[in-house]
């Protein structure tokens, strides 16, 4: 008999907080299998960087490689906060000192090849001389990748594709996918060749796996709170006997020594490559979830002009402080941390009116909101550029808003992904502004006019 084991990471989102646990725990789990003979493979499945922190956003995403590299990972696939959330040319040489392999099949940089530092699967293989097949696949934010300058394809097409050559080349096949629980459950009954699919993205965890079919599902959460473990048994034959899967609870995890000192060098580290001045000011900008503030009204203003659009909105919630003095880029990460990009959308006028109206309602302002690239917490009032009300008319740029007319809409992009304004955003073309997040717009606004 022989036993492999792979640990497995994801949507760590850059939360060092659990990094020195779960690198002390793998190091020690690899030694132990080792000294008994056992196989180890360690793999992340993306969401590994996220740009709220400031390490991560100071080096671009690289000081997060080195983590996984002291860590020894064997493989890794992307997410879309490695993806769509990084300008080509950092996503292009994030993973250059990377002592690990990147695996996505579906991500290219033109219509069929794949950029050097990416392979659509690879083969690994265990003392006992069993192969481990081992294919990447990302969630297809196709558009946003094309506005990078990627070309990304449908994910199951390029799953069938090369499923035939690892049938041929592989004993055990896993799948790393960032595609969400949903899709991974989809593919187990349609693909029984998988054997082992680690998922992400959802931030669903498992905590003793899911059986599809013939395939083990496994998946660790969010933020690193646990590393998922799946150990399978093959015989002489290499066929497999036994998957199974856990999950450690990393709060549970042994201390390590000087984690504290550990987890604020990250931070520190980042404050001081970000500490750069982008402009001083002479009184304080304050900031307010619910009511209307200079800085929150500066941004939205940004945002219109960035975008040449008619008008613009905002929420205030999307401004986590206040500016004063010198202010650095550090600050501008500290009190807009999100990964939100400016996007511009047509309507008619019935249908912006619609949103208006929408916009003022009082239960949406204290709404807590997790996802769509938001950092915050609390979604708070909507702030208007060229947009005014009086009594039940609405005016754009002056003049009484018009049903029949076409207007241009300037907003964050995270109200455009189906959960607000459901009865028309969902169905209207959308224009994205990449790579550009709604601080880097905070910024070229400040240098601009301060």
């Amino acid at each position: 008999m022989e036993t492999i084991h792979i640990y497995h990471t994801n949507d760590v989102h850059s939360h060092f907080e659990n990094w020195p646990r779960i690198q002390q725990f793998l190091s020690r789990k690899k030694a132990m299998h080792q000294e008994v003979g056992e196989d180890v493979f360690l793999f992340d499945i993306g969401d590994f960087i996220d740009r709220w922190h400031p390490y991560t956003e100071a080096t671009k995403g690289q000081g997060n490689i080195a983590l996984l590299n002291e860590c020894e990972f064997t493989a890794v696939t992307i997410g879309n906060n490695e993806g769509v959330n990084l300008p080509y040319e950092n996503l292009n040489h994030l993973y250059d000192e990377a002592e690990f392999d990147v695996l996505v099949a579906n991500l290219h940089k033109n219509k069929e090849e794949y950029p050097n530092w990416i392979k659509p699967y690879n083969i690994y293989h265990t003392k006992k001389g069993t192969r481990i097949g081992v294919i990447g696949l990302t969630a297809p934010f196709i558009q946003l990748y094309e506005l990078l300058g990627w070309n990304l394809t449908e994910p199951l097409s390029e799953l069938k594709k090369w499923l035939h050559s690892l049938k041929d080349d592989a004993d055990v096949i896993i799948l790393l996918s960032h595609l969400g629980l949903h899709e991974d459950e989809q593919i187990a009954a349609e693909f029984p060749d998988i054997d082992v699919i680690l998922g992400a993205h959802t931030h669903h965890f498992l905590e003793e796996g899911k059986q599809v079919g013939n395939t083990l599902l496994g998946a660790a959460g969010k933020y690193g709170y646990f590393v998922g473990h799946i150990t399978i048994s093959l015989d002489e034959q290499k066929t497999i006997k036994s998957k199974s899967a856990i999950l450690y609870d990393v709060k549970e995890l042994p201390l390590v020594q000087n984690e504290q000192e550990q987890i604020a060098t990250y931070l520190k580290k980042g404050k001081e490559l970000l500490n750069q001045k982008v402009t001083s000011l002479i009184k304080q900008m304050p900031n307010d979830p619910f009511q209307e503030t200079e800085l929150s009204l500066f941004l939205c203003k940004a945002l219109r002009e960035w975008c040449s659009a008619d008008c613009a909105m905002i929420n205030a919630g999307l401004l986590l402080g206040p500016l004063a003095g010198d202010v650095t880029d550090y600050d501008l990460l500290a009190i807009c941390p999100h990964p939100i990009n400016p996007c511009v959308v047509e309507l008619t006028g019935k249908e912006l009116y619609e949103i208006l109206r929408e916009s003022k309602d009082e239960g949406i302002h204290h709404k807590h909101i997790k996802g769509l690239g938001f950092r915050g917490t609390i979604l708070g009032v909507f702030v208007y550029d060229r947009i005014s009300f009086q009594g039940n008319t609405i005016f754009v740029d002056g003049s009484e808003l018009n049903h029949e007319k076409t207007y241009t809409l300037a907003l964050p992009d995270m109200f455009t992904f189906g959960h607000f304004f459901k009865g028309v955003l969902p169905y209207k073309q959308k224009k994205y502004f990449l790579p550009e997040f709604l601080r880097d717009i905070l910024k070229w606004k400040l240098q601009r006019d301060l």
